[in-house]
């Protein structure tokens, strides 16, 4: 069974899935906010997955950031609506420097960079490659 991961944000999310051996996370997607719990539905309708790793949402002090509400209401309105397919909350501090700095080792040219939706995509799976790191440890 694969597990996903997703990069919640105002306008776009990023969506990562680890094979179904859950060995290596790649990027799936960045879809609109707007149509994500629809998206993510109708992927699990057709995947096996084990269950959602949500990136949370805090700042470096480690208090909530102001995306948090929103990602708590969607954390909510799944779990009422998919209760058999867990979403667990994971803090994703620091995805989206760690993605900027994966763009620049990769020799991702200044356009590629700035390319908003392939940063959420990669910061989910850096997301999702740092979840399976803390579970086998």
């Amino acid at each position: 069974m694969r597990i996903l991961s997703v990069d919640y944000g105002r306008k776009r999310t990023g969506i990562a899935v680890t094979d179904p051996s859950q060995i290596i996370a790649g990027g799936l997607a960045t879809v609109s906010t707007s149509t994500l719990f629809e998206y993510l539905s109708e992927y699990v309708a057709n995947e096996q997955v084990e269950r959602i790793i949500i990136g949370e949402p805090r700042q470096t002090n480690g208090e909530p950031s102001e995306n948090y509400q929103r990602v708590i209401q969607f954390v909510n309105r799944w779990r009422k609506a998919m209760p058999q397919i867990p979403i667990e909350l994971y803090d994703e501090r620091f995805t989206s420097v760690l993605a900027h700095q994966a763009m620049l080792q990769g020799g991702l040219r200044k356009k590629a960079r700035q390319d908003k939706a392939l940063v959420d995509e990669i910061s989910a799976t850096i997301l999702l490659q740092d979840y399976m790191r803390s579970m086998k440890r």
